[in-house]
């Protein structure tokens, strides 16, 4: 059976190095668990992991893990990624769980607390406010444990769980980031992907992924049902969010969208550029 550890709760050690034919990370938030529902069962001897996307990324590069659901922009940072499955998190419309927060006018903000879990939502946000206003806020980290009241910079980008709970405090300014991307360019956005490092086996693991999101996708009433307690949100909000503002395939239109994202990553210097932006194919290639 494949084990199941989540590291973002505290773990022993010893659990934290267990190795098996291959490792596997998930995102521990709300909107992976369509993508990884009967995984444990569908890959037999490895291990999945859930953390933080931020995380995931640095263990994914680090050789920890050998296939890891990583924040879109760490796969375009990395020409050597490959593309593993055509399950993703994206969204096609308001995502609601990704949200910048401004105390003042979005033109004069001067300082932008980032989400400590945020890679490519860090990256949209900075895109956007600089093409659409012309801002480039110095930057500082927002733990995951502190709230909004404890922070002092004129905006905040939340993204996850905690995002889909509005802060207590009055904003000037609050952007949906999924639904101001749309109604900038008409592309989805893809926010996470799966991506294989180079040396890695992957055998079965593409079809797998594929079937485990699929069944999420059939059961998605289940899991808003189990998970929503555990969020302290409605059954119907989660229900909802897994329905209308998520999507779990990554088609041809969020390839055109994963292209342009990169496309302006590149133009700010967030990714390198010339690589393999140019254009995205199926496998995710050049």
């Amino acid at each position: 059976m494949t084990a199941l550890v989540d590291m973002t709760r505290p773990a022993p050690a010893s659990r934290r190095r267990t190795r098996s034919n291959s490792r596997i990370g998930a995102v521990s938030y709300l909107n992976s668990k369509p993508l990884i529902e009967g995984l444990p069962e569908l890959l037999h001897g490895s291990e999945l992991v859930l953390d933080y996307p931020s995380r995931l990324a640095d263990e994914l590069t680090a050789g920890q893990l050998d296939v890891a659901l990583i924040p879109s922009v760490e796969f375009l940072r990395n020409p050597s990624y490959r593309i593993v499955s055509d399950a993703c998190v994206a969204t096609r419309g308001p995502v609601l769980s990704v949200k910048l927060y401004s105390r003042v006018p979005l033109g004069t903000i001067r300082t932008l607390a980032l989400d400590e879990g945020s890679r490519t939502s860090a990256a949209l946000s900075r895109i956007m406010l600089g093409e659409r206003y012309g801002v480039e806020p110095a930057l500082q980290p927002l733990p995951m444990g502190s709230s909004c009241e404890e922070c002092t910079a004129d905006a905040m980008l939340l993204i996850g769980d905690r995002a889909m709970l509005p802060p207590h405090e009055a904003f000037m300014a609050v952007w949906d980031l999924g639904e101001e991307w749309l109604r900038w360019t008409g592309l989805p956005f893809v926010f996470a992907l799966w991506a294989a490092r180079p040396a890695a086996s992957v055998d079965g693991v593409e079809a797998a992924l594929c079937a485990a999101r699929d069944e999420g996708i059939r059961r998605i009433a289940d899991i808003a049902r189990r998970e929503a307690p555990k969020l302290g949100i409605s059954e119907e909000l989660a229900f909802q969010y897994l329905t209308r503002n998520l999507h779990f395939h990554l088609g041809s239109a969020e390839r055109s969208g994963l292209k342009l994202f990169a496309e302006l990553a590149a133009a700010r210097g967030l990714i390198p550029a010339g690589l393999r932006f140019a254009s995205i194919d199926a496998n995710g290639r050049t």
